[in-house]
């Protein structure tokens, strides 16, 4: 693995979001003083918050998989998550329900899936359901530590035993194929592939390989932090404020001053901050613009669809949601095609709503809830421009409120108190490409060796992390790309930067079955 050279006593992070508050803890665990500068008046970037009349609104990821991994970053610092955040086990992890009526719970204990598929779809699929769970299992094991966690530096680094294995277990042909072996009910197998969706790839277009984010989401298991996602930068910068981290919220970088190859300082309205090295996590046209220079790549990047959501604190909730319910429509593939090819909003939506007043009702004033309504969408490169939103977002919300209630939860527009709608033109307002918090595709030739890097050719000292660059999209991996960050400053004694394995047990962790 390539670290920088020279000096790295001191670095600045800009970006307080979850991938730099995960490379400042690794920073600081490895010796290195830190300073954080955030443009907003606290931690949280994507993952912020929205207050409104005592709802405390959740404005980026609702899902949180592998706490190893945030574990393992609180650890950096010699601290334990368990002090700082409580994480809430959810059972099940998901409810699914369908255009025909019918629906499943998705637990992540395999006897109690098992037998729910069983009571839904019979003992074959039963049975194919465990043996989808031995393949998700093997394929986690076999990406974590050799494709995932880890710093590329050329394709060839590809070239090895495990490449084979990967092969051999089927990673390269199609997701939804690969999921058709074991499952033939087209509603599981909905259950099994539509995480493809987060890496911004149909099913049919996915590679076998993501189904690992299935194992996360459906093996390893979904949790929500009490007080809610906005609860883990807020915790993570505490504990970097406590190992030594300066943290300066309310300042925007405004450039970067250079000597030669080397940034010299962060240069905000408030001053200079000399640096002998940078952690960049602001998406990827903004760190470019900031260093003063683009990677050239043989073919344009391509970027994820994007979403609309509707943020609803409601005086009701409906009982047959759960924590987390995918309300399917009855269209699936042609779903993709309008997202990704003809640029519409889909005409029979697959929608994710999120009640985490479920969990925890503190969320909300007594007796209230909070809904999250997440309609995947057209980015702005393939969909209507983000000005046009401006036009478009009430009319769609409008129409997602009518769905939903014809899906039977019934009375849902008059129920609404307080509401934040957020479009396409507002991700692209907060510096996001093409409109879409989800970033860079993670098609083949946009994936591990291929995926922007976290170095950037022609500046010696400064290095990017967050969703856009290795690894890639989620919480899980926008904190190990953090860690990957470090590691390029602090260096690595061997080219394996972490264990593969199932997830770790997380300590004093509650459950809770909605």
């Amino acid at each position: 693995m390539k670290a920088l050279s020279g000096r790295t006593d001191h670095v600045v992070v800009v970006g307080a979001g979850l991938a730099g508050l995960s490379a400042a803890l690794h920073l600081l665990g490895a010796g290195r003083r830190v300073t954080v500068v955030e443009r907003d008046a606290h931690a949280g970037g994507r993952a912020g918050r929205i207050e409104r009349a005592g709802y405390l609104m959740d404005t980026g990821p609702t899902v949180l998989t592998m706490p190893d991994v945030l574990e393992e970053t609180f650890a950096a610092v010699g601290a334990r998550m368990r002090d700082h955040l409580e994480l809430v086990a959810l059972h099940p992890a998901y409810r699914a329900r369908f255009a025909d009526g019918s629906r499943i719970d998705v637990h992540t204990d395999a006897e109690a899936m098992a037998a729910e598929v069983e009571r839904f779809a019979g003992a074959r699929e039963a049975a194919g359901y465990r043996r989808l769970r031995r393949w998700l299992t093997d394929l986690y094991a076999l990406q974590m530590g050799r494709f995932i966690d880890a710093n590329f530096d050329s394709p060839w680094q590809l070239v090895h035993p495990d490449l084979v294995r990967l092969a051999l277990a089927g990673g390269f042909g199609p997701l939804d194929r690969a999921i058709g072996r074991f499952l033939e009910d087209e509603r599981l197998q909905r259950v099994f592939s539509f995480q493809s969706l987060y890496a911004g790839v149909a099913p049919s277009r996915a590679l076998a390989a993501y189904a690992v984010i299935a194992y996360m989401d459906t093996v390893a298991g979904v949790y929500f932090p009490r007080g809610g996602m906005h609860a883990v930068p807020a915790a993570m910068a505490r504990v970097a404020g406590a190992a030594g981290a300066e943290l300066r919220f309310g300042e925007e970088v405004q450039a970067l001053e250079r000597r030669g190859e080397r940034v010299t300082a962060v240069v905000t309205a408030s001053g200079r901050i000399a640096c002998d090295a940078v952690v960049l996590t602001p998406d990827l046209p903004v760190a470019y613009q900031l260093l003063g220079r683009r990677p050239r790549r043989p073919a344009r990047l391509r970027h994820s669809p994007s979403a609309v959501v509707l943020h609803a604190g409601t005086d009701r909730t409906w009982p047959q949601l759960g924590h987390h319910t995918i309300s399917f429509g009855g269209a699936w593939d042609g779903t993709f095609r309008e997202l990704t090819r003809a640029g519409r909003v889909m005409s029979d939506p697959s929608l994710l709503i999120t009640r985490p007043t479920a969990t925890d009702p503190s969320l909300a004033p007594p007796g209230r809830h909070l809904h999250y309504i997440l309609a995947p969408c057209p980015n702005t490169e393939v969909g209507p421009e983000a000005v046009h939103w401006g036009e478009l977002g009430a009319p769609y919300r409008d129409s997602l409120v009518a769905e939903l209630e014809r899906r039977g939860m019934h009375g849902l527009g008059d129920s609404i108190e307080e509401e934040c709608l957020v479009t396409p033109a507002d991700w692209a307002a907060r510096g996001h490409a093409a409109g879409t918090p989800f970033s860079v595709a993670h098609t083949f030739a946009q994936t591990g060796p291929f995926r922007p890097r976290n170095l950037v050719r022609g500046t010696d000292n400064a290095v990017l992390a967050g969703c856009g660059t290795t690894p890639g999209v989620g919480v899980p991996t926008v904190l190990l790309s953090g860690r990957l960050a470090a590691l390029r400053i602090t260096g690595a004694p061997d080219g394996r930067t972490r264990r593969p394995g199932p997830a770790l047990p997380v300590a004093n962790r509650q459950e809770v079955t909605r």
